[in-house]
């Protein structure tokens, strides 16, 4: 599992650049989408035997929504294992959620109910990789974002 924070520094400008950690399953989908991004990120274990990672700073959450939606099996079990330590929960400023709208209500249901339980807001959702207009609302969204948090820290 490699979960150091690739490019935690912004070389041009010294700040810190926005921070998304991630599941992505086998498929890579959400994988590919966040690096596209202009952040820095943290993937979280594919397997739920491997430790999950603890944050150090703020970051948004990317997760797709996962196995039956229908009947509870949403949320990735390897999200839920990160999810339950405490230190993550604080330091979520949002999340991002991946999906199918082939799934109509349920597109992006695993990014609703995080949300919902840690108290957080949804910032942007996504169908399977994205495309580049998603790439580019995104990267604006985590600066802003970042801006924002970094004028009025938690």
């Amino acid at each position: 599992m490699d979960t150091a924070l690739e490019g935690k520094r912004d070389t041009d400008t010294g700040t810190e650049r926005p921070l998304v950690a991630y599941f992505s399953s086998v498929s890579g989908n959400t994988h590919k989408f966040v690096q596209k991004l202009e952040a820095a990120s943290v993937r979280l274990p594919l397997r739920t035997g491997e430790d999950a990672p603890v944050m150090d700073r703020p970051f948004v959450l990317c997760v797709p929504t996962y196995g039956r939606p229908r009947s509870g099996g949403a949320v990735p079990p390897q999200v839920m294992k990160f999810l339950r330590i405490p230190r993550n929960r604080e330091l979520m400023l949002g999340v991002m959620g991946a999906g199918n709208t082939n799934f109509g209500d349920l597109y992006c249901i695993a990014a609703d109910k995080i949300a919902v339980k840690c108290e957080v807001p949804v910032l942007y959702k996504f169908e399977l990789m994205g495309t580049s207009d998603d790439v580019a609302r995104v990267n604006e969204g985590l600066r802003e974002l970042w801006t924002r948090n970094s004028r009025h820290p938690a």
